[in-house]
């Protein structure tokens, strides 16, 4: 999975209010995006991934919205990779991997622990003035 995000050809930017209709709008546009760029909803990865992107967005609307009206939900794919990030405007950066060994039922460590199933990567990107993040997902196809 040595892809690089800039260079996957599919792309597709959401931005949804942060409230809870966001989880299902996200997680139906992800289905909409995976069968126009030719992905089969029945591809091994797809339900996790899916399922991922619930998680993700979910969290946003459960801590962010206080600060973060607007969650920014990015899809991307290629040949050989499935990718995405769930943006918000609040600072706090989770340490995803520690989640894994938190007493964490779902969220987070649920999140990692598909990831890390799939042999994927997960990583907190800091908005440039600090005031936001981005967890970006990368999964093999």
């Amino acid at each position: 999975m040595s892809t690089q995000l800039e260079a996957l050809p599919y792309r597709h930017v959401l931005t949804l209010p942060a409230e809870p209709s966001a989880v299902r709008i996200a997680r139906e546009t992800a289905q909409q995006a995976l069968v126009e760029w030719g992905i089969g909803l029945r591809h091994p990865t797809v339900d996790p991934a899916l399922l991922i992107v619930s998680e993700l967005v979910t969290n946003s609307v459960r801590h962010a919205a206080v600060v973060s009206p607007q969650i920014t939900v990015i899809y991307a794919a290629g040949p050989d990779c499935l990718a995405f990030a769930v943006h918000d405007r609040h600072p706090y950066q989770p340490a995803l991997y520690g989640a894994v060994t938190d007493s964490e039922v779902g969220g987070l460590g649920t999140v990692i622990e598909l990831v890390l199933g799939l042999a994927g990567t997960a990583v907190v990107r800091a908005d440039a003035d600090g005031g936001g993040k981005s967890i970006w997902i990368t999964l093999p196809l």
